[in-house]
């Protein structure tokens, strides 16, 4: 039986959902200080509209340079930031970010308001982020969503800002997100950052211990690939984050705090302010690979012999010595085509199988998207 064609049935198709995950580590030194000439930093690009600024991982005007994460900072309309008092700059962009950013992660209310920022996705209540930076992963490092419970991110908080600052760390992460996300969000899954000690010393208030889950510092958003950090991991316990007994955190060289950073600086001032205080970052992406696998089945009776003109010769079997001889094929390709039969994938085998009617083969064909 010279079989060509054989029909698949819905037996013989399987679909699969496959995740597969890969470390991202970013180390401060890459987002700041490693391609600086003279006082410009050559990875970092800011634009004349001032809304963010994009970080890479080589000078962006090589073409070699691979876009990590786009960084903004904003504020609600009701926080104490947003009054027009003198020296405020840019306090329209800044509410507009933090709008745009609502809008697209939190969406609206039942009265068609924005919703504001909660640190522990409480939509109806709970306590309010007013003030935020914004950490936007480029899809080339995310691929299709970032693995829950993987997310950390270590910020200096040293009092002076000089050689010592990462001395005092903190560390973000979403801790247990994996058992723990919220789903009320338009933009998918998120996690609820946590704030913990990364290094020894009296820096965090007294809630907060390594790897807790009380002390929130902002929000994951995993399929959208943006982290919400809080200003308040650079605000003293009353207001913020950090012990009592610390004075603020001088977020650049001119001693400002994250309140004057926020308020009296430009939005790449800000995002310097943070950028530059980045010890570690690291992630997990995920890529979720789909495929199909195909049973294609040879039964004994079935592709025993071939249709390449090579297979005869003078009207005889080159395969076989006499009459009588079992007739054999070697199955090197494997097609599969539409009812049509319009051919639509080749899979090749590694090397050639034997096929007589003493034996049955089953190839599985898998096509991945």
């Amino acid at each position: 039986m010279a079989t060509t064609y054989k029909s698949l049935s819905t037996n013989d198709i399987v679909t699969t959902k496959t995740l597969l995950h890969e470390a991202i580590p970013i180390t401060g030194t890459i987002v700041s200080g490693t391609y600086t000439s003279g006082t410009t930093e050559q990875n970092i690009k800011n634009y004349t509209h001032g809304m963010f600024q994009s970080v890479y991982d080589y000078p962006y005007l090589s073409s070699s340079a691979n876009h990590i994460f786009d960084i903004s900072a904003g504020f609600h309309s009701t926080s104490s930031l947003s009054g027009a008092s003198g020296g405020h700059v840019q306090i329209a962009k800044k509410i507009n970010i933090y709008n745009q950013m609502a809008q697209v992660l939190m969406g609206y209310d039942e009265n068609g308001n924005i919703r504001r920022f909660d640190e522990d996705g409480d939509l109806t209540g709970g306590t309010k982020m007013n003030e935020v930076f914004f950490i936007n992963f480029a899809r080339l490092l995310t691929k299709d969503e970032i693995k829950k419970g993987s997310f950390s991110l270590e910020l200096g908080v040293n009092e002076l800002f000089d050689a010592n600052k990462f001395n005092s760390r903190i560390k973000i992460a979403d801790t247990n997100a994996q058992n723990d996300y919220r789903v009320n969000s338009p933009a998918g899954d998120y996690g609820i950052l946590y704030a913990g000690e990364s290094t020894s010393g009296n820096i965090l208030h007294s809630n907060a211990q390594a790897g807790d889950t009380t002390t929130k510092a902002g929000l994951i958003f995993y399929q959208a690939g943006i982290a919400v950090i809080s200003a308040s991991v650079f605000l003293q316990d009353t207001a913020g984050i950090l012990h009592t007994d610390m004075d603020h955190t001088d977020m650049n060289a001119a001693e400002k705090s994250i309140i004057d950073i926020l308020s009296g600086s430009a939005i790449s001032a800000s995002c310097d302010a943070l950028r530059q205080r980045i010890y570690n970052l690291s992630f997990n992406n995920t890529t979720e690979l789909n495929s199909t696998v195909y049973f294609c089945r040879a039964h004994h009776n079935e592709f025993n012999y071939s249709t390449n003109p090579t297979y005869l010769s003078s009207s005889k079997l080159v395969v076989k010595n006499n009459a009588s001889d079992t007739p054999v094929s070697y199955v090197s390709t494997v097609g599969l085509y539409s009812a049509d039969n319009e051919l639509l994938a080749v899979a090749k085998l590694s090397e050639p199988l034997r096929k007589d009617p003493t034996n049955e083969l089953t190839l599985r064909v898998r096509l991945d998207y």
